[in-house]
């Protein structure tokens, strides 16, 4: 596999609604079903959000209910979850029992805090929902990481998120296996309202000018529109990263299936001459660790 590879990761539900897309998955029949049809795609990483939040056990089973015959079919799946809370704190626990399983090969943290919400009627970001990770937090989500011997996806909402990954990197505490994902956000942002670096070019080149020398892989994805059709994904693969598409960010016009947007990152990289990389070749990208 040469480097010219690029990972597709697909996040396909999050807290997208069905009046927004009525393609979302939301049942672990439908997840299961949407994620195979991502990874035949093209998809080399697949990451869901669940019903079910608050007792650790419960969360970790939801999750495995609806993997269980994407690993049946596809053993060589990358998948993952999204975080969970019990009591208004951040909580872990249900990373370590999925790790535990020997399943898990792909987990998350994110590094940093911000406002999210929506907008009034004269476009005022409105609402009183931070969502916070204290450097305590990251932390754990880092130290658990490491301890379970996973490869955790850095979400990147805004420049401070990215400083203090780079801070773990030069620290050469980063996890192995890490891959930073760099929000880039529209005027729809995730909520309503917009945060972070516009999803321009610019706004990349911002991130890329951060990230300096850091070897880690990146990609890039457009929260509130579509990363494809606005261009990024092409000028994120020019410049040597990776494509991160799905409907729990995508926003538009129309509504495309998950397995829809992927097929058309597979287009665009056939277009450009480069490999989709396969589950296996993104872990050995990404350098995951072995179990």
């Amino acid at each position: 596999m040469e480097r010219s590879s690029v990972i597709i990761e697909a996040a396909i539900n999050g807290f997208t609604p069905r009046t927004r897309n009525p393609h979302v998955p939301k049942s672990a029949e439908e997840v299961a079903a949407d994620a195979l049809a991502c990874f035949a795609a093209g998809a080399a990483i697949v990451h869901n959000h669940g019903a079910v939040f608050g007792d650790p056990e419960a969360v970790a089973a939801e999750y495995l209910a609806g993997w269980a015959s994407v690993f049946a079919e596809r053993p060589d799946a990358l998948l993952y979850p999204t975080a969970n809370v019990v009591d208004g704190i951040l909580d872990i626990r249900h990373l370590e029992l999925l790790a535990a399983t020997g399943l898990l090969r792909v987990s998350l943290c994110d590094p940093g805090s911000l406002n999210l919400g929506g907008v009034n009627a004269e476009g005022i970001p409105v609402g009183s929902f931070v969502y916070t990770n204290s450097f305590d937090a990251i932390a754990l989500q880092m130290e658990q990481a490491t301890r379970d011997r996973v490869g955790p996806s850095l979400a990147i909402y805004e420049p401070g998120f990215l400083r203090c990954a780079l801070s773990w990197w030069r620290a050469g505490r980063l996890p192995q296996g890490s891959m930073l994902k760099f929000y880039l956000s529209t005027e729809h942002g995730y909520m309503g309202a917009p945060f972070g670096l516009p999803a321009t070019r610019g706004g990349l080149d911002a991130y890329l000018d951060i990230l300096g020398d850091c070897p880690v892989p990146w990609a890039v994805s457009v929260v509130g529109g579509d990363v494809v059709a606005s261009g990024l994904a092409e000028y994120a693969v020019q410049r040597g990263g990776h494509i991160h598409l799905g409907l729990e960010f995508h926003a538009g016009d129309r509504t495309p299936t998950n397995a829809e947007l992927v097929t058309e990152a597979v287009e665009l990289c056939d277009r450009l001459g480069v490999q989709v990389a396969t589950p296996d070749d993104a872990a050995k990208l990404l350098d995951l660790p072995r179990r």
